[in-house]
């Protein structure tokens, strides 16, 4: 794996840090109008973050899928896919009810998370000068858990599991 400063793992991680910036920002344009709205609006970041869950789903499923493709299909990317989506599932699901706990998102809310998500990884795909190369690292990300969420989004998390257990 390429963890040299400006590598194909900082890049990703880069992406992984826009993706929870671009959730907190749909999220401040909630105005609350009634209590359950106004609920949502008293933590306006964590429901960014907890959007942003999905975005990396988008992230992985995205990459995993373009890299599978273009490798020849080579099933190592659909597994590894697979298997972060059932390391992560609970935590999605996690995501989900307390979102509704909150009083949910805005329309469009979790598209938009997924949809920046889908386009930064793919843009850091296609700057990437040795695509292979960028895809290897990818996945030796996703099977080694890097891009878990419990890994790139543990203070999120760690709130939504309070918050859950209410």
């Amino acid at each position: 794996m390429d963890n040299a400063p400006g590598g194909t793992a900082a890049f990703v991680e880069l992406i992984f840090l826009k993706t929870r910036i671009l959730a907190i920002l749909c999220c401040l344009t909630i105005s609350p109008v009634s209590a359950q709205e106004t609920a949502v609006a008293a933590d306006p970041a964590l429901l960014g973050e907890l959007m942003a869950f999905h975005g990396s789903e988008t992230i992985v499923s995205a990459m995993s899928t373009h890299c599978y493709e273009t490798s020849g299909l080579d099933p190592a990317y659909k597994t590894a896919s697979d298997n972060w989506y059932l390391r992560n599932i609970g935590f999605l699901d996690l995501a989900d009810r307390v979102i509704a706990r909150l009083g949910g998102g805005t329309p469009g809310q979790q598209e938009a998370a997924e949809t920046y998500g889908g386009s930064q990884i793919m843009s850091a795909y296609n700057q990437a000068g040795d695509k292979d190369a960028f895809c290897r690292s990818f996945i030796e990300q996703v099977d080694g858990g890097a891009l878990d969420i419990d890994q790139q989004l543990p203070d999120a998390l760690k709130r939504a599991q309070d918050i859950a257990a209410q």
